[in-house]
This record gives C-alpha cells, structure tokens and sequence, in this order.
C-alpha cells in the first residue's frame, strides 16, 4: 500500500475525495464537443457559466478542472467566466422575497433569520466564444 493511503473498498485512499467540479467539466466539455460537431468551430476561446451563490460548486476548483481537463484540446486556453448571482429566498418572518449572499444571511428586509431558499442552485451554460 502507498505510502499515506488506506484501503478503501478494495482500493487505496488518499483521503481526497474527487471533486464533483471534475465531473461538472466534463459534462460541460462534452456538451461543447456535441456542439462543435454541429457547428464545426476549432477553438474555444470563451466559456460564460452561471452558478447560483447556493450551489455547492466551488468556482476556483471548476476553474482548476476546466484548466486541467482543457490541455491538449480545443478549449486549452479558454477563458472561463464564471457569473455568481445571489439566492432567493422568502422571509418566514415578513413574507419577503429577497435576494442573498449565503444561505445562513439574515433577511435585507426586516432583519428576521429564517430565510426558505427558493432559487440560486442553478448552473447554465450561457454562452460561448468560438472560432
């Protein structure tokens, strides 16, 4: 057994779990290859993202994944824009609808600390820069 490791399930541990941003790229890398079938670009020099302040992706390890996924293909290279825009929520205290930083904000409104999120997990594929 290496050095640092455990076994785990018949195989060796690290103790680093993978990044759900890994998968994340390649399911985005894939979706950019279905359309550069389609519309027979060669580069991409520009991907534009949106990810919700709520979801449970890190922007600086999903641009660490797409810099290492993207070397050696058609997006090495590529700038990736990563838009954060707050979560929704309603205020259980004043019935507000408010947008916020984080899920544990207090309520812009009226103060009050028990915020229902109701939006802000998203991830979209926005746009895309090719040549």
């Amino acid at each position: 057994m290496p050095a640092g490791c455990r076994k785990a399930a018949g195989r060796y541990h690290t103790g680093i779990e993978p990044m759900h941003e890994l998968t994340i790229c390649e399911s985005l890398f894939k979706m950019v290859e279905q359309e550069q079938q389609t519309r027979h670009f060669t580069k991409v020099c520009r991907v534009r993202l949106e990810i919700g302040r709520f979801s449970c992706l890190d922007p600086e390890a999903l641009r660490y994944a797409f810099d290492i996924l993207g070397r050696e293909t058609m997006l090495e290279g590529a700038k990736l824009e990563i838009d954060q825009p707050p979560g929704d929520a309603i205020c259980l205290d004043c019935g507000a609808a408010v947008a916020v930083d984080t899920r544990l904000s207090d309520c812009p409104a009226c103060g009050g600390k028990r915020l229902r999120p109701t939006g802000g997990d998203q991830m979209r594929f926005i746009e895309m820069e090719v040549r």
